[in-house]
C-alpha cells in the first residue's frame, strides 16, 4: 500500500511538473520583454542588438524592448540584468569581458553561477582608427611615433578593462610601446572624441566604419584572425607581426534561476533571431560575423574564456592597469 501511494504521489508530481512545463512554453511571454543593452544608444553593439531583438519579437509574438544602461565597460547593464526577477521578462546582452572583470574583483558577478546563457550571437570587428588628417599613414608609422613619444599618444575606448582597452594594451605590449588611455562610457562617446580631435586614436568595434568609408577617418589595423570583407586593404595586427586577436563575441543571457521551460523558449527565439536576414544584414553593415552558439555551448565557451582570462590578467598586469585607470 505504501509503495502504491508513493508511486501515485510520484506520478502526480511528474504530471504536475509536466503541466507546468507545457504551460510555461505555451503562455510565455504574456507581456513585452525588456532587453538591457549595456552600451549607449547609437553604437555598433546597440544597432545589432536592436536588430536581434526585432527578429526575436517576431519569434516570441511579443515586443522585446531595448533599454540602454551604459557604464563601467558594460558591467552596469549586466549587473542590472542579473539582478532582475528571473521570470524571463528581463534579458540582456552579456559582455564576455565579465569573465575578466569577475577575476579582477572589479565587479561582484560570478559568470558561472549568476547568468543563464541563452545564445552567443555575433563577433565584433575591432580596429584602430585615426583622423584622416593624422600624420600616421599606417600602423608602422604609428608604432614608430609612439616609440619616440612614449605615453603621449592618446586613445579612446569604451571603458577601463573592456575588450578594446585590453586589446589595445595587448597590442602595445607586443609592439613595445606605451599609450595614454582615455576611457569613455561606450564606443559611441569615444568615436565622438576622436572626430572632435580630443584623442589621437580610437580603439573600438566598427563604429569607425562609416567614417572610414567617407574619408573622415583612417583605419590603421583590424584585430581579427582575417581581414574584413569591407576593408580588405587594411592589415590585421597579425598581418603586421603582432600576435594579437580580439573578437569578444556578443551574447544574450538572463538572470540565474529562470524556469527551464521559459529559458528554452527564449533560447529557441534568439536562435531563430540570430539566423534571421534582419540580424545578418545589421551585422554585415559593420562587418561583424555571426558566431551563433546554443545555450549549452555558449556556457561552455564562457567557462573556457574564464581560463584564458586568467593568463591574460597575469601577462598584461591588468590589475595594475586598472588601478591606473
Amino acid at each position: 500500500m505504501q509503495r502504491r501511494a508513493l508511486i501515485q504521489s510520484m506520478s502526480l508530481f511528474g504530471t504536475d511538473l509536466f503541466m507546468k512545463t507545457v504551460l510555461a512554453q505555451t503562455t510565455f511571454p504574456e507581456r513585452p520583454i525588456i532587453f538591457i543593452c549595456p552600451w549607449p544608444a547609437g553604437g555598433t553593439a546597440d544597432a545589432t542588438m536592436r536588430a536581434l531583438c526585432s527578429a526575436a519579437s517576431k519569434a516570441l509574438g511579443q515586443s522585446v524592448v531595448v533599454e540602454n544602461k551604459a557604464g563601467a565597460a558594460g558591467m552596469l547593464g549586466l549587473k542590472a540584468m542579473i539582478s532582475a526577477k528571473p521570470d524571463g521578462y528581463t534579458v540582456g546582452q552579456i559582455p564576455i569581458s565579465v569573465t575578466r572583470f569577475a577575476q579582477l574583483g572589479t565587479v561582484q558577478i560570478n559568470p558561472l553561477k549568476d547568468i543563464t546563457y541563452l545564445a552567443r550571437t555575433s563577433g565584433q570587428t575591432f580596429g584602430i582608427a585615426a583622423l584622416a588628417t593624422s600624420p600616421w599613414r599606417d600602423l608602422k608609422a604609428l608604432v614608430a611615433h609612439a616609440k619616440a613619444n612614449s605615453g603621449k599618444v592618446t586613445y579612446g575606448s569604451s571603458g577601463v578593462g573592456g575588450a578594446t582597452h585590453v586589446g589595445m594594451e595587448e597590442f602595445a605590449l607586443a609592439a613595445g610601446i606605451t599609450f595614454n588611455h582615455i576611457p569613455f562610457k561606450g564606443g559611441a562617446d569615444a568615436l565622438q572624441a576622436l572626430l572632435g580631435g580630443h584623442v589621437d586614436l580610437l580603439a573600438d568595434s566598427s563604429s569607425w566604419a562609416v567614417h572610414v568609408t567617407s574619408g573622415k577617418l583612417r583605419l590603421l589595423a583590424t584585430w581579427g584572425e582575417q581581414r574584413t570583407s569591407q576593408f580588405k586593404e587594411v592589415p590585421t595586427l597579425k598581418d603586421s607581426g603582432y600576435n594579437v586577436v580580439v573578437d569578444a563575441p556578443n551574447g544574450v543571457g538572463a538572470p540565474a534561476g529562470i524556469d527551464p521551460a521559459i529559458a528554452k523558449r527564449l533560447r529557441d527565439a534568439f536562435a531563430v533571431a540570430a539566423q534571421s536576414a534582419e540580424f545578418k544584414t545589421s551585422c554585415d553593415k559593420i562587418d561583424a560575423p555571426v558566431l551563433f552558439l546554443s545555450g549549452a555551448d555558449y556556457e561552455r565557451y564562457a567557462h573556457a574564456t574564464m581560463e584564458k582570462e586568467k593568463m591574460l590578467i597575469d601577462r598584461l598586469k591588468l590589475k595594475e592597469l586598472i588601478a591606473k585607470g
